[in-house]
């Protein structure tokens, strides 16, 4: 290796969740839009402002973007939708119905333990209290009192608040410290916060962009599956024999696909003030049809799953040498630059480096680049590009990945070898240019397994998505002939229900309980759907479609890229 070879390295963070309202109450079903907010969205941000020398693409889903502003609002005006959030400002928690105490015993004990529960020894007393109630019997929404369920949301709160918001408000590590008997007023400054880090967020990270520090990219709207939507056969290109749905498509699907493509755009423009360049499709899923629709809308790349191009170069007959297929630019017959994701090193930050002390992996990262540059002609630059969620990981390590991250970002600011910089400068320097190659039909797959069994092929993921094709059928039947009120919140409705997260979470090998909260809001969604077109909803919408029972790696949020 001479001494004037690099790598170029794109971090690109995917930042999601789904549509957590239930349009029919007004109101949210689960909290972790918000949460994930306070905790990672923020401390991601942080990581890069303290790190100016690292680059990045962040990638923001329209429908996440939108939920947290709804919350910024929600908590500015006290008019409250999330039930949490209400019962954390709640004046009186001593007359709090059974009904609410039993909320807050289900979702306020809903954290990693090891590193979100057990490190604060408070918290950890209130969850022994509840054990406790739970092995003599007792109906612990009775025979626990106010404080104590005061105290329980109040840490719930704190425990997932960022490590890097702890250390920028130094009453909150006092406010740990006190423990217990937390007031009113200490309860209301935790809202006013948790409503002042939502709304900074998109501020934050279009200064990083403005700065010219990272890119951000975009999502179809509400994260629907495009290859899906515009023909479930393309499932098949991988798994030949996968089950399909009885529908033989989603009825409608391409118009449906350009919807969510045309408003992401419109949406990202008036948040961050310029169009997105490159996209980061729904879980990194991708094939021909799709790529055309991309490329047409103006999109200049976009990314997804190393096991897609093996998949790709192999249906082409073409041999998959790793070094020097994966680390460079592709160009699709659509004109549009395909960038695919290391799934190795990708995993690695995803699933193993929150076991190993933040030094350690840091430095075994920073190798693993070393060897990827070695491997690679001295005459070369290679483009690495690590893809996975903005989110889910950081739970499983200590302190929020804080340790992590700064010795990562530090190691690589300093590295004399290793460029961060974003999709859109490596796709234009001369470097990466000359090295683009062009890509066979691509194969269409995912960025988990290289395939799209994950959101179809399973019976209970079928029966969804022939519900949902029922509840188009009947749309496309009534729209024009609905009042404009009525149809925009049809619109929302649809659009809400075709999000890929439903179809993510149905499955016996996912947690019930996920499971079972997905089901009842999918299901009462498209109920209110079927109602807002004035047709009764039908029988089949009052069964659930899946029961899970699972117990996948890190609770079913995220899954490795890998062949399954």
């Amino acid at each position: 290796m001479t001494t004037d070879t690099h790598l170029d390295l794109v971090w690109l963070w995917h930042m999601h969740q789904p549509d957590y309202r239930d349009y029919a109450r007004d109101e949210y079903a689960l909290p972790w839009t918000y949460l994930h907010g306070i905790k990672d969205y923020t401390d991601m941000a942080d990581h890069l402002e303290r790190h100016p020398e690292v680059h990045a693409v962040v990638n923001f889903v329209p429908i996440l973007l939108a939920q947290l502003a709804d919350y910024a609002a929600q908590i500015a005006t006290r008019q409250l939708r999330d039930p949490l959030l209400r019962l954390l400002a709640h004046p009186t928690p001593h007359a709090w119905s059974e009904a609410e105490r039993d909320l807050v015993l289900a979702a306020c004990f809903k954290a990693n333990h090891e590193r979100m529960l057990a490190p604060f020894a408070p918290y950890q007393r209130l969850h022994e209290l509840f054990t406790a109630t739970q092995t003599l019997g007792l109906t612990a929404s009775r025979y626990l009192g106010g404080a104590y369920f005061a105290d329980l949301v109040t840490w719930y709160h704190l425990a997932w608040m960022g490590e890097t918001v702890r250390r920028r408000h130094a009453w909150l590590p006092m406010l740990m410290a006190q423990g217990e008997g937390f007031t009113l007023e200490d309860r209301l400054r935790l809202l006013t916060l948790i409503g002042d880090e939502l709304a900074a967020l998109p501020t934050r990270y279009r200064a990083l962009a403005d700065r010219g520090q990272i890119e951000l990219s975009t999502t179809p709207y509400a994260h629907p599956l495009a290859p899906l939507l515009l023909e479930f056969g393309a499932a098949r290109e991988v798994l030949p024999g996968l089950a399909l749905p009885s529908a033989n498509a989603y009825p409608g699907g391409r118009e449906r696909l350009r919807s969510h493509l045309s408003l992401a755009v419109l949406d990202h423009q008036q948040r961050f003030g310029h169009a997105p360049v490159g996209m980061w499709p729904a879980e990194g899923a991708i094939s021909g049809p799709a790529l055309v629709e991309f490329a047409d809308l103006g999109c200049r790349w976009v990314a997804s799953g190393e096991a897609v191009l093996a998949n790709t170069l192999h249906q082409a007959n073409i041999p998959y040498q790793r070094e020097l297929a994966l680390y460079r630019p592709w160009r699709d017959a659509s004109g549009i630059s395909v960038v695919f994701r290391d799934d190795k090193l990708s995993d690695l930050i995803g699933f193993e480096y929150a076991k190993w002390h933040g030094r350690d992996a840091a430095r075994h990262f920073i190798a693993e680049l070393e060897a990827v540059r070695a491997a690679v002609p001295d005459t070369e630059t290679p483009l690495v590009c690590i893809a996975l969620d903005g989110e889910n990981a950081w739970e499983y390590y200590p302190y929020n990945g804080y340790y992590f991250f700064s010795e990562l970002y530090s190691a690589l600011s300093r590295h004399p070898m290793i460029r961060t910089t974003t999709l859109c400068a490596a796709l234009a320097s001369p470097d990466h240019l000359a090295r683009t190659q062009t890509l066979p039909r691509v194969c269409a797959g995912s960025w988990v397994y290289g395939s799209l069994s994950t959101w179809i092929g399973d019976a209970d993921k079928n029966r969804a998505w022939d519900l949902l094709c029922a509840a188009k059928t009947v749309y496309d039947e009534t729209i024009e002939h609905l009042a404009p009120s009525d149809r925009v919140e049809a619109e929302r409705l649809l659009r809400a229900c075709e999000g890929s997260d439903w179809f993510w979470w149905f499955g016996d090998y996912n947690p019930a309980t996920a499971v079972a909260s997905f089901d009842h809001l999918f299901r009462h969604n498209l109920q209110a759907l079927y109602q807002r077109l004035g047709r009764p909803p039908p029988a089949a919408l009052e069964h659930s479609v899946s029961s899970g029972g699972g117990a996948p790696e890190l609770g079913g949020t995220m899954r490795r890229g890998g062949s399954e």
